[in-house]
């Protein structure tokens, strides 16, 4: 027998031997380009009708501050704006703007609410009020701080309508107060008002070109402030300019631009643009992860009550019929009356998802009870099918000690990132993981860690029980070398860290080179994600992934709200489009990844079992009303749970993606 036939009967038996393992080549995937890279939801919105109006509203729009006042020792943390004319720069303003709080008394609408008792009411509790033109003149004439004064005014006369008003708020905030501090709800945190001043003026200059405005030059660097000791931190400030700008930013032509960078040698790369912009590539072609977090959790069972919790959903067949519960049969449950009607069929979440325009899940792969990898416990079968039929992809995500998983560290001291011992545990944990799965189709990259950032002394819900925060460059070091060993084992697929906000990023921007992404989770509120973008430019040139983002639908003073969860949403992946590859802005996002699919019932441990739906709030958070009801994360819900794991209830934010997104 010569070689050719020697090599083609060899190949062939191979070929056999694949298909029979489950391990066949799979069908080639054909590309759909995903729609978020046509920038929808970009386009300028229409200036809203305010709810009342502002007789003074100050003789320029652009307050040109030099005319009224000097700027000493600019860029620096001696910074400080002392008027010069008075008179002049209240002139300038307009009523509610400092220096020109009091102005408020001569508007014509300020007697009438205050001799019907409509101004009897603290300026915390007036935020609530849907009364804007109340809530204005309660906030400019309050004994509160200047700085903190000024920002809230600001945010009133956003939420009012009066939205060059707001910026010229915003500004004057910037200008005066850029050192201003608010504490947290529970006084456990401060966090600054200038940054967010800033994020708020772009943003509203950035979704109504039409005013004609931007900030520019402008630039805070806060050293020390993620504590609650203000007299260590260390403020430089620069207020920058508002200039007139005729509204149009053209997108950048990327075909017609050069690759600085790419970050990877395999399938899946990071290329960087010639302009600085980001954008991650399969096969050569352009990509954006339309995400979402997906465990189809079964109610009644948890990670305290189910030792394969986190892989469970991936073998569950709880009617017995041979077919994988979730992914295969769920179904909508339509008109909402608790039961499957004859026009309500089995579906499954993969179809779901790919209606959506999903096509990228995240998913944390499990270790066994003993912290270590257990292959089983991944239906690999199953997750191929999910790839080939339905065209998703998996951000795999090891803890890396978090919640002492890979560490095997005592939960109540954590993960210690100076120990050897523990290092090593974790590191042979995830080169297991990697190297078993590193050849399956459906494998986007690879993320270390969750929140791992967050101090040890934080006893919360989330809490993530590792010393990282205290110990950041042993920490850095540690993910350096753990990426590292990734790379070396597979070279198709990028490395990225689960972070908490941008917490550390300075120590892995010189510790951590080897980190392809910076995976943020980060839930700052409706407006979308403020200057983080541009703040990770500058230190950490990495592109950005949001590995969590959303907003529960619960809320405490009126239940179940859809339409809060929805503006929230929207606003978050509006921000996100906004800065891709390409657009105007930043351009370091490869997109995002919603915080969560599915409601989960047992997040809230405080003592109700698993099969209850909590509706009173585990936290303090940037959601509507203040609170994070952990349990209400999902843009879908499981209805009153008896149909569990199959009954969907689609949220209207299951809408919003499915008209951004679907194919």
């Amino acid at each position: 027998m010569n070689n050719f036939w020697r090599k083609t009967i060899i190949i062939f038996i191979f070929s056999i031997i694949l298909l029979i393992s489950g391990n066949a080549f799979p069908n080639e995937v054909e590309y759909i380009r995903p729609k978020s890279l046509d920038f929808p939801l970009t386009e300028p919105l229409n200036l809203p009708k305010p709810d009342f109006v502002i007789i003074d509203s100050g003789a320029d729009l652009i307050v040109d501050y030099s005319k009224y006042g000097e700027f000493q020792n600019v860029n620096s943390d001696k910074y400080l704006y002392k008027i010069k004319d008075f008179k002049g720069l209240q002139k300038a303003v307009g009523a509610g703007i400092y220096p020109y709080e009091l102005g408020v008394i001569k508007e014509p609408g300020y007697d009438k609410k205050k001799s019907n008792g409509l101004l009897n009411i603290g300026h915390w509790d007036s935020l609530k009020l849907n009364d804007t033109q109340a809530s204005f003149y309660i906030w400019a004439k309050s004994l509160e701080s200047n700085g903190v004064k000024s920002f809230f005014t600001a945010q009133v006369l956003e939420k009012s309508g009066n939205i060059k008003h707001a910026i010229k708020a915003y500004y004057a905030t910037l200008v005066h107060f850029p050192k201003a501090y608010c504490w947290g709800r529970d006084l456990d945190f401060v966090w600054y008002i200038a940054p967010v001043a800033i994020d708020n003026i772009k943003r509203l200059c950035r979704d109504y070109p039409s005013l004609g405005i931007e900030l520019v030059d402008e630039f805070i660097d806060i050293k020390n402030g993620n504590d609650t000791d203000s007299t260590n931190d260390i403020i430089t400030v620069n207020p920058g300019r508002l200039i007139e700008f005729n509204g149009n930013k053209p997108r950048a032509n990327l075909s017609e631009l050069s690759i600085k960078e790419t970050r990877g040698t395999g399938e899946v790369q990071l290329v960087k643009f010639s302009n600085g912009d980001w954008q991650i590539q399969i096969g050569g072609k352009p990509y954006f992860i339309q995400g979402v977090t997906y465990n189809p959790t079964r109610i009644g069972l948890g990670p305290h009550n189910n030792s394969k919790f986190f892989s469970n959903w991936m073998f569950s067949d709880v009617n017995n019929n041979s077919i994988v519960d979730a992914p295969y049969e769920s179904w909508v449950d339509s008109n909402k009356n608790g039961k499957q009607d004859e026009n309500e069929p089995a579906i499954g979440d993969f179809q779901l998802l790919r209606d959506m325009g999903v096509n990228t899940i995240r998913f944390v792969i499990p270790n066994d009870q003993q912290n270590k990898y257990d292959p089983s416990l991944i239906n690999k079968k199953l997750l191929r099918d999910m790839y080939n039929n339905y065209g998703i992809r998996i951000v795999m995500t090891d803890y890396l000690g978090a919640y002492t998983l890979g560490s095997n560290a005592d939960w109540a001291t954590g993960t210690d990132y100076r120990s050897e011992e523990q290092r090593i545990k974790m590191k042979e944990v995830v080169r297991q993981k990697v190297t078993d799965l590193k050849d399956e189709p459906f494998i986007l990259m690879w993320v270390l860690g969750n929140e791992n950032n967050l101090t040890i002394d934080y006893n919360g819900i989330n809490a993530s029980r590792t010393n990282a925060a205290n110990y950041p460059i042993e920490y850095a070091k540690f993910v350096n070398e753990v990426a590292e060993m990734i790379h070396e084992i597979d070279g198709n697929h990028p490395v990225a860290i689960g972070n908490m906000g941008t917490g550390l990023m300075e120590y892995y921007n010189e510790y951590a080179p080897a980190i392809d992404i910076f995976g943020i989770n980060s839930y700052p509120g409706k407006e979308g994600f403020g200057d983080m973008w541009n703040t990770v430019k500058r230190t950490y040139d990495r592109p950005i992934l949001l590995i969590e983002y959303g907003c529960d639908a619960y809320d405490q003073d009126f239940g179940v709200n859809e339409e809060a969860q929805y503006v929230y949403h929207k606003g978050n992946i509006r921000d996100i489009i906004f800065n891709q590859a390409g657009g105007s802005f930043a351009g370091n996002a490869i997109g995002g990844i919603i915080f969560e699919y599915l409601d989960e019932w047992w997040k809230d441990t405080s003592g109700n079992p698993e099969d209850v739906h909590q509706i009173y709030p585990q936290f303090p958070m940037s959601f509507p009303d203040g609170y994070s009801h952990e349990e209400w994360l999902g843009i879908v819900g499981q209805g009153s749970g008896k149909n569990s794991p199959f009954e969907r209830r689609l949220r209207k934010t299951y809408y919003l993606y499915k008209n951004i997104w679907g194919y």
